[in-house]
């Protein structure tokens, strides 16, 4: 997922890097991450979720997450994506209440301005090198949406390195990250192994300043426990594993706002 930064386009660019990202397990994502996204979207739409309400899924990539995001909370989902082969597999196996369009020079272009009612971002801006970079995915996002319209974000901490998590194994580093400094991620896909990406850190703390400036407001920041999860996810997925670097120390953020 992300916007076709240059660090993207070497992770997950082509045929092979889309379907490279499709087969990545995202247990502990599924675990503290996607059903927290879909919770606080719904609770930031005033008076919750719509027959007619669309959601924007910005990065969507194959899009699993749309299409989960389409059945939980009964919206359409628009997803927008730079990497045509991510759309590509997205329509082969995505659901029917989602549709897919191309992102290009940080633009979607046949959307139009304020045709959302939510949006969501999972994972996108570990692919921008700058804040500039960030602040110009965010103002697309905020281009989408209508006024008072939230905004749902999830990020990886980057001062989780060092932790071994079922399914996501952060880098560690002498001093903390410097935002937008490169950093390693592992992975693990469904078949055991584990693939390494150069991400690009954003410490929690540097958030809310940046959506400010993009035009968002009442910014809140969550990290899941796994505790919370017990009422939130899969209860099959939560009986599964032990999560004992979840348990010790959550690695995700959720983070909402809504255009100002």
């Amino acid at each position: 997922m992300g916007n076709g930064s240059e660090r993207r386009e070497t992770a997950w660019s082509g045929q092979a890097g889309a379907r490279a990202f499709a087969a990545v397990e995202a247990a502990t994502d599924w675990l503290l991450g996607y059903p927290f996204v879909f919770e606080a979207l719904s609770r930031r739409m005033a008076g919750g979720p719509v027959a007619d309400a669309v959601l924007v899924d910005y990065g969507c990539g194959p899009g699993q997450v749309a299409g989960q995001a389409a059945r939980r909370l009964g919206v359409r989902v628009l997803g927008v994506d730079s990497s045509p082969e991510m759309l590509a597999l997205a329509r082969r196996t995505g659901t029917a209440v989602a549709e897919y369009h191309l992102v290009e020079r940080g633009r979607v272009g046949c959307l139009p301005d304020g045709c959302a009612d939510a949006a969501m971002c999972n994972h996108v801006l570990a692919s921008l090198p700058t804040e500039e970079a960030v602040g110009a995915v965010l103002a697309e996002i905020r281009r989408l949406l209508r006024p008072a319209a939230p905004l749902v974000l999830l990020t990886t901490d980057p001062a989780c390195g060092g932790v071994e998590y079922a399914s996501l194994r952060v880098a560690g580093a002498q001093a903390p990250y410097r935002p937008g400094e490169e950093m390693t991620v592992r992975l693990r896909r469904t078949d055991g192994s584990w693939q390494e990406v150069r991400n690009h850190a954003w410490p929690v703390d540097v958030l809310p300043a940046l959506l400010e400036r993009a035009g968002f407001r009442d910014v809140v920041l969550h990290r899941p426990t796994v505790t919370e999860a017990l009422d939130v996810a899969d209860a099959e997925l939560v009986r599964s594993r032990l999560w004992t670097g979840e348990r010790a120390r959550p690695p995700l953020v959720v983070t909402s706002a809504v255009a100002a």
